[in-house]
């Protein structure tokens, strides 16, 4: 049976829950028709035109990512620039955009628990547990996670694990690198604002991204170890993991849906 919009929305709901975004996030429809047919999907971590265009190429009827395509509301829209060329495209050809943002990275089995997975952290609680009403006292629902590594290993070999894992050629550390690290925190994106959460956690070390030098100087003074992986390699694995979930989603509710993860997104930051 084909889903609607709006029927596909309700599925995303079991798999990120819309009520655990932040006040400031714009998750869900951020341009289409509701009562449109969704029957490709296409999964990437930002809405650009390189992304449409292969929606379209494809013939995808809807784009999913983890960044929505607007968070701050428009005065004006100019259809010669993003977002307003990304609109224009998507009402020309009938292709809706939906944003699951911050309820994907604290939902059950979400972006920080996947993170946190690849990294082979182990007994996870939640960094900063969600005030979500129904959340029972034990949920992995918040921002973050806190969890062990297998083995204590330094800090300068956790940044070496980090790389392999994430297949990234650099990342950016505090501390002392010959420091012992077993217990580690994560937030995926821009984790600076969950310092205080961090340093009340038992954590020897916090990785992130986007981490900024005032953060930087704090988590060195405390005498824990900071690992900033950037913003984009903390999220890029949220492609695959939509991609699982929409796909297992079809399956379960019958929707008969093709699911593809664009992989053309690189890092817009270039290390010389």
């Amino acid at each position: 049976m084909t889903s609607t919009v709006y029927d596909f929305l309700g599925h995303l709901d079991g798999i990120a829950p819309f009520t655990l975004a932040e006040s400031w996030d714009n998750c869900g429809l951020q341009a289409g028709d509701a009562d449109g047919p969704v029957t490709r999907v296409m999964v990437a971590l930002d809405v650009t035109m390189d992304v449409m265009n292969a929606a379209l190429k494809w013939g995808a009827d809807l784009v999913l990512t983890h960044h929505p395509l607007m968070i701050k509301p428009l005065a004006r829209l100019n259809f010669n620039k993003m977002p307003g060329s990304a609109i224009a495209m998507a009402a020309t050809h009938q292709i809706a955009i939906v944003s699951l943002h911050t309820n994907l990275d604290k939902a059950r089995g979400g972006l920080n628990d996947r993170f946190a997975a690849i990294l082979g952290l182990e007994n996870l609680s939640c960094l900063q547990p969600s005030s979500h009403k129904d959340m029972s006292d034990d949920s992995l629902e918040g921002l973050g996670r806190v969890g062990n590594l297998s083995r204590v290993m330094t800090l300068e070999a956790l940044a070496e694990r980090v790389k392999s894992v994430f297949k990234i050629p650099h990342v950016r550390m505090v501390g002392d690198l010959n420091m012992m690290v077993k217990t580690v925190a994560v937030c995926t994106g821009s984790g600076e604002s969950l310092l205080n959460d961090v340093f009340s956690s038992g954590a020897q070390a916090y990785i992130t991204g986007d981490m900024k030098y005032h953060g930087a100087r704090d988590i060195e003074m405390s005498g824990m170890g900071g690992i900033d992986v950037g913003h984009f390699a903390s999220e890029h694995i949220a492609i695959d993991l939509l991609v699982e979930k929409v796909k297992a989603l079809s399956v379960q509710e019958h929707l008969g849906l093709e699911v593809k993860g664009y992989i053309g997104e690189t890092d817009p930051f270039v290390v010389k």
